[in-house]
């Protein structure tokens, strides 16, 4: 009778674990690394807000890949996470391009109550372009400026 106990116990605890969401911000790592309403925006090298910061920035940057601004070289279709701490109101969404110069063709938008994407692989810009890698500029914008479905988290 005690086995059957612990067994129906043990099956209650996993079907309460299945009933229970899985929320986008349950990344142990970005969780870590969140600063408060700072007024930036960050990305990293890795997944879970790991590997090198590429930058920190409360402003835009219109080409990650050339050696002005907050984010250089490297620091182009290399991010695999990103955060945005900015303060809430006005320009308070981060776009993210695929290409430089902001083209608006092609973006994926970061609203500040998302808090951050921990795996831009799960994400696309407009184009349908994976994210994961494929940043090559940002700028502020209000929510108003990025189209319905554009939203990343």
């Amino acid at each position: 009778m005690r086995k059957l106990s612990i067994a129906l116990a043990t099956l209650g605890l996993a079907a309460l674990g299945l009933a229970v969401p899985a929320t986008a911000h349950a990344s142990a790592g970005c969780d870590a690394k969140w600063p408060g309403r700072d007024g930036n925006v960050r990305a990293w090298k890795d997944a879970d807000c790991q590997g090198e910061l590429l930058g920190v920035t409360p402003g835009s940057d219109p080409n990650w890949g050339d050696g002005a601004g907050p984010f250089q070289g490297s620091d182009v279709n290399v991010a695999s996470s990103v955060m945005n701490s900015g303060y809430v109101g006005g320009k308070d969404v981060v776009a993210f391009y695929y290409l430089t110069n902001y083209n608006d063709t092609s973006y994926g938008c970061l609203k500040p109550g998302e808090l951050y994407v921990d795996n831009l692989g799960r994400n696309h810009f407009t184009n349908g372009a994976n994210m994961n890698d494929n940043i090559m500029s940002h700028t502020w914008v209000a929510a108003s400026a990025c189209a319905p479905g554009s939203f990343i988290g």
